[in-house]
This record gives C-alpha cells, sequence and structure tokens, in this order.
C-alpha cells in the first residue's frame, strides 16, 4: 500500500512512522519518503490498522494514488 503522510516533514516524523507502523506489523517492509511524504508499505496488516496507529500518533494518513 502506498500512503499520504502529509505531516510528516522530517527525521524524527519519519522514525516515528516507522515505529508506529512496525508496531502495528513488526514484519512490515517501510519505504518513507519525505520528499514526497509517503510511505510505501508492504504488510499484511489491514490498512485500517495501520491508518488508525498513524493518525494516534499525530499523523493522520490517506491511501495514495
Amino acid at each position: 500500500m502506498k500512503l499520504s503522510i502529509p505531516d510528516m516533514s522530517c527525521g524524527h516524523c519519519k522514525a516515528t512512522v516507522e515505529k508506529t507502523i512496525a508496531a502495528v506489523d513488526p514484519g512490515a517492509k517501510v519505504a518513507v519518503d519525505l520528499g514526497s511524504r509517503t510511505a510505501d508499505i508492504t504488510s499484511g496488516a489491514a490498512t485500517e490498522a495501520i491508518l488508525a496507529a498513524l493518525k494516534a500518533e499525530g499523523y493522520p494518513a490517506t491511501p495514495a494514488a
């Protein structure tokens, strides 16, 4: 899945997003691109679970095209 995370703007944000996704699915593969403020995620977890966890951490995300 690819997510748009508009509030992600720095290295700390990137680390928090990666840590949050890993908490939902420790085996997830995450590639964060700060320039486009997106994350490409390969995970067995439900998209809704990842979106909810990111929102709870202050990084509301939406599926990206």
